[in-house]
This record gives C-alpha cells, sequence and structure tokens, in this order.
C-alpha cells in the first residue's frame, strides 16, 4: 500500500483525499484544524495533520515519508509548494494552478529524480489530455475549450457559487489571457469577446477570454489557433468588470479609518459568503473541447467532446471537485500503477499523448460516473 500525502483539505483536495484512500494510506494535511477534523470525523481511514505549507522545513519533512504527495493548496502558494516538494525528492501531481509557468521547474525535477504532472484537474487538464491524445494522431489547426462551474439555481446578481476561494476565481478575471491565433501568441484582457453559446440540458452560457491555455502554448507551438474561454450565466460578466473598473480588485493597499486595507482582500471577504458553494448544494460542470485538423487520411475532421456533470448526491461531492480532483487521482494512481515514469515537469497534454495513459484516465473517470462524449464531423 503506497503512501499519499495530500496537500489542502478544501472541496477538491477532500475529495481527492477520500478517493485514494480506496487503494492507498492517506494523510491529509491543511492550515486550518477545522477543516481537517470535518474530514477526520466522517473518514477514519483518512490521517490527518495540521501544516503550513510556507514553513518549507516542516513541508519537506512531513512530505519525505510518502511515495507521492498531491498538491491542492490555493494558486498563490502554489508554485513554491510545488518547487519544496521536488526539492525533497518527492513525485507530485498538483491542480494548484499558480500564475508562473511550471516548465521553468522542468531542469529540477530531471535533477532530482522527480515526476511531476502538473495542471492536472479539468481544465487545465481533461482538455490538455484530450488534447495530447489527438495531436498524435492528427496534423492539428485549432483546438476550443469552452469550460465553467456553475449552480444550478441562479441567485442575483452574480448566478455563481465556487468551490475554491474567491481569490483564486478573481485571479482568472484579472490575468490577462493568452490564446494563439495564426500561428501568433496574442494576450487580451480577460473577460473580453464575450459570447452567448448554447448547451444541451442548460440552454444559454456566455463565454469569455479567461487566461487557460498555459502551458499548451509552449509543448503545441504547432497549432496555429488555441483558446480558452470561461463560461458563466448570462450577466455575471458585466457585474464583474463593474467592480474590476471600480478598483474593488486592486492590490494597493488604502486607509480606512486608520486601517490599510488591500480592495483585493475587502472584495474576497465580501464574496467568500456570497460565492461560498454550499455543502449539499447542487452545481454541475459544462466544458465542450473542440479540435479541428486533418486524419491520418488528410480528410479535414471536427472532434468534439462533451462534458455535463452533476453534484453526486450518493457521495455528497460536488461536481467540481469531482471533475477535477478524479482527473488528478487518475493520473496519480496511473503513476503508482508504473503506467508512467518519465522524470521531469509534465502538463496534461504529455500524457494524453500515450494511448495506455490516455485510455487509463477516460476508464477511471467512468468508473466514477463522469463521461465524455464524443462527436466526429467533416472539419470546416
Amino acid at each position: 500500500m503506497n503512501k499519499i500525502i495530500v496537500l489542502g483539505a478544501g472541496m477538491v483536495g477532500s475529495a481527492m483525499a477520500i478517493d485514494m484512500a480506496k487503494k492507498h494510506s492517506v494523510t491529509l494535511t491543511d492550515i486550518n484544524q477545522n477543516l481537517l477534523a470535518k474530514i477526520q470525523n466522517k473518514y477514519s481511514n483518512i490521517s490527518t495533520q495540521q501544516l503550513d505549507v510556507t514553513d518549507i522545513e516542516r513541508l519537506q519533512s512531513s512530505i519525505k515519508q510518502h511515495d507521492l504527495a498531491i498538491c491542492a493548496v490555493p494558486g498563490f502558494l502554489g508554485f513554491n509548494t510545488l518547487k519544496a516538494i521536488i526539492s525533497a525528492k518527492t513525485n507530485v501531481i498538483d491542480i494548484s494552478f499558480f500564475p508562473e509557468n511550471a516548465l521553468e521547474l522542468d531542469a529540477l525535477a530531471k535533477e532530482k529524480g522527480v515526476t511531476a504532472i502538473v495542471d492536472c484537474g479539468v481544465a487545465p487538464g481533461m482538455g490538455n489530455i484530450i488534447l495530447g491524445h489527438y495531436n498524435e494522431k492528427m496534423k492539428l489547426t485549432g483546438f476550443e475549450c469552452l469550460v465553467g462551474g456553475l449552480p444550478k439555481i441562479k441567485k442575483w446578481p452574480f448566478c455563481y457559487k465556487a468551490p475554491f476561494s474567491p481569490i483564486d476565481v478573481i485571479e482568472e478575471y484579472t490575468r490577462p489571457a493568452r490564446y494563439v491565433e495564426h500561428g501568433k501568441t496574442i494576450v487580451r484582457e480577460p473577460l473580453t469577446d464575450c459570447e452567448y453559446i448554447e448547451f444541451e440540458k442548460i440552454g444559454t452560457l456566455e463565454s469569455f477570454n479567461s487566461d487557460g491555455l498555459r502551458s499548451l502554448i509552449f509543448t503545441m507551438p504547432h497549432i496555429p489557433n488555441m483558446k480558452e474561454k470561461t463560461l458563466r450565466y448570462p450577466g455575471h460578466v458585466e457585474y464583474i468588470k463593474v467592480l474590476k473598473e471600480s478598483g474593488f480588485f486592486n492590490t494597493n493597499k488604502i486607509e480606512i479609518k486608520g486601517s490599510m486595507v488591500s480592495p483585493l482582500d475587502f472584495t474576497s471577504k465580501i464574496l467568500f459568503n456570497e460565492w461560498k458553494l454550499g455543502e449539499t448544494e447542487e452545481e454541475f460542470t459544462v466544458m465542450r473541447i473542440t479540435l479541428k485538423g486533418k486524419n491520418a487520411n488528410g480528410q479535414t475532421e471536427k472532434i468534439v467532446y462533451d462534458l455535463y456533470d452533476e453534484y453526486c448526491t450518493k457521495t455528497k461531492t460536488s461536481s467540481m471537485a469531482r471533475t477535477t480532483g478524479y482527473t488528478a487521482t487518475a493520473a496519480a494512481n496511473l503513476f503508482l500503477d508504473g503506467l508512467f515514469s518519465q522524470k521531469g515537469i509534465f502538463p496534461p497534454e504529455l500524457i494524453g499523448k500515450d494511448e495506455a495513459c490516455f485510455a487509463y484516465i477516460l476508464a477511471y473517470l467512468k468508473e466514477r460516473d463522469i463521461h465524455y462524449t464524443k462527436s466526429v464531423s467533416p472539419g470546416d
């Protein structure tokens, strides 16, 4: 039985710990003792440990006792935490989605003899895996990922709930969005190029530019057109733009009655309750991956993968935790089962290029009732 340590006991981190504990010995860590107590009360087979990942020495001494680390810390802590894990010569699966470029740690991972699979969630994550798979089979000319996690019940004004902290969501709304058009990397403001798109079971959603291509810009430079857009209920973008333009996301501190306060910290505090997803609140994840290119016979083809997943009433697990977390635990088990053993930093597209790895992950998700439906049609 392998020893696994999960860093971060939020909604996604906890779901991963519970899933991994089916086959392995799991220790779940977090700085918040209340979160750990909640899991320990329900799952006696999971050990817990209070841990501050910014205490690098203690972090490294804790993870060295394990065969694999799974990192689910907030994005702003992600890069330094991953670097510390790799420096401790511990293999790792990471879903912290930090703003820095993980590939900068590739030389360190190779030097330490570590396998680090990064960005391994739903998007980035599963979209990359699908792209990596078809990049081996086709001459791709286009990739588009549309993705969002939304509550079933719309609550005005934002009609949005998140299974992770508001500060990570706001990061999506403030980080410049990169996409590739005619072979050139274009940088746009986030929340731009809004379009209305129809989805079965849901209806109309609004898509907008967000910075989700990440490693694909570097690993798939031969694909001339690549774009990732986030999905929300119509109207959400307008309210976010009002907050953004009014300065609510600024990080420079301002004085209020003698206290120095960051507008972003204030906004995150206010939105925490507004956006907090209830433990049993029903929500869904929707994703559409569209690939265009020429197949092995030279014919132009369009391949679409659709995902629609809902809150699981049986396990009381949010859809975003399921679709994000179980992609990561699929990669963890794939590594532990010996299907992938290369050393270095590996974004998901480099895992998906292997036929056996691609099949393993899809089967793993299907076992957990997460289904990607595929359709193929002649290209434009």
